[in-house]
């Protein structure tokens, strides 16, 4: 009786035994069944989520691409209302006393409202005999802004030469009360890049405050040759990524205060032995050369979307294969500078008065060499006059397209366009 008691009780065990086994195992089944089920249901979510972020993207996309489209179609609209006269005459930026022909010009009047109507300029640069103190420049710059609202409905260029330091139109001058920034060979010994950043923002600050809206800043060129006299405060440097970082900084300053920057002197000022201002000046650097050092500060800042470019008068022979000024040459602005890097921006010549042009060319002849080797705005010919006109009879005697001189144009209605000051 007792051992068919123990196998009874023997047999219990193994069969609760096996019963809790399969309650295990069906419930892992389960379990397994449900994961999968919410994997696979989660699986078939992630397709959605995906194709929504990418609905997003391409409306986005198509958003940015129809702004585009309409502001282009603006600035189309705006160059069919110019007539070629008026377009020939946005391609110059000049001195308010080679437009009004006054000695030395320090207020906008009806002399100066009368020219802009006669001759609506690009743009108007000043030195620092035209600005006295803060109340005659505002007025002044204020002024003619008003006038060429007026005659085009465009804003004008009030520009000025303002590095900081050895060149400081403004900030020479102790009736404006501003802070010299200084030389930039200090900022970039410093290391500092913030220092830059906040350079720009000084100096946009007080320039934006007195009117100007264009600041032929900063330097762009590497200091490869150590003799060089003409940049060598006024470059960040010898050291090509150095100076790069420092202009990129700078520039983003200036352009938070709502002053567009002007990066010089493409490409590259830093190798030349003598000064433009003065003389030729050839620099016997190869293109691969250049690619080391020099262009790696306008490089980047092309890639930036940098607005505007001032291209130097001194030559490279080893380039060109002539003697050209830079800033007239083909070779240099429509093949090295549109063609290689991709440029798109306004290129504004170096001032056409400088001896290193016009010591060779004429008024006439440099305006229409430095349109036909690409450049947009023409900087201070040494003959205002003359060079309009030069430039104007090329076009109709057809020696200059029409269609070339509506590329320029495009290009500063571009950014004009996209200024606080232009009103629609």
């Amino acid at each position: 009786m007792k051992d068919l008691c123990k196998k009874i009780i023997g047999f219990a065990l193994i069969f609760c035994l096996a019963a809790c086994l399969l309650a295990v195992c069906g419930s892992s089944d389960t379990d397994r069944q449900t994961s999968v089920s919410s994997a696979e249901a989660e699986l078939s979510v992630e397709p959605e989520a995906a194709a929504d972020d990418g609905a997003n993207t391409d409306a986005e996309s198509e958003e940015s691409g129809s702004e585009e489209a309409a502001f282009e179609e603006k600035v189309a609209a705006k160059l069919a209302a110019l007539t070629l006269e008026e377009k020939v005459a946005q391609m110059f930026v000049i001195t308010p006393e080679a437009l009004t022909g006054v000695g030395t010009a320090t207020r906008a009047g009806s002399a100066t409202q009368a020219a802009i109507e006669n001759y609506p300029v690009g743009g108007l640069v000043y030195m620092a005999d035209n600005l006295q103190n803060p109340d005659q420049t505002e007025e002044m710059l204020a002024n003619t802004m008003s006038y060429s609202q007026d005659a085009l409905e465009l804003p004008i260029f009030l520009a000025v030469d303002e590095e900081g330091g050895t060149v400081a139109r403004v900030a020479s001058n102790s009736a404006f009360g501003v802070t010299d920034v200084g030389d930039m060979c200090e900022i970039g010994a410093s290391g500092d890049s913030k220092a830059a950043y906040e350079t720009g923002r000084t100096i946009g600050a007080y320039l934006s405050e007195l009117g100007f809206n264009v600041d032929f800043a900063p330097v762009a060129d590497v200091l490869t040759n150590s003799e060089n006299t003409v940049v060598k405060y006024r470059s960040f440097g010898s050291d090509a990524g150095l100076v790069s970082g420092m202009v990129a900084q700078e520039v983003a300053g200036l352009e938070e205060e709502n002053v567009l920057a002007c990066i010089k002197h493409f490409p590259g000022h830093g190798a030349t032995g003598g000064d433009t201002h003065d003389s030729a000046v050839a620099v016997y650097k190869t293109l691969e050369e250049l690619y080391e050092a020099e262009l790696i500060p306008f490089a980047d800042q092309i890639e930036e979307g940098i607005s505007m470019i001032m291209v130097g008068h001194f030559s490279l022979p080893e380039v060109t294969g002539d003697d050209t000024p830079c800033s007239l040459s083909s070779v240099i602005v429509t093949d090295l500078l549109r063609g290689e890097l991709g440029y798109d921006g306004v290129v504004i010549t170096d001032a056409l008065n400088m001896s290193a042009v016009s010591d060779i060319y004429s008024s006439a002849e440099a305006a229409v060499k430095a349109v036909e080797a690409g450049a947009d705005l023409l900087l201070m010919p040494e003959d205002f006059q003359s060079a309009y006109n030069g430039l104007l009879d090329a076009v109709n005697s057809g020696s200059i397209t029409e269609e070339r001189i509506d590329e320029s144009v495009t290009r500063i209605l571009r950014v004009k366009m996209q200024m606080d000051s232009y009103v629609e």
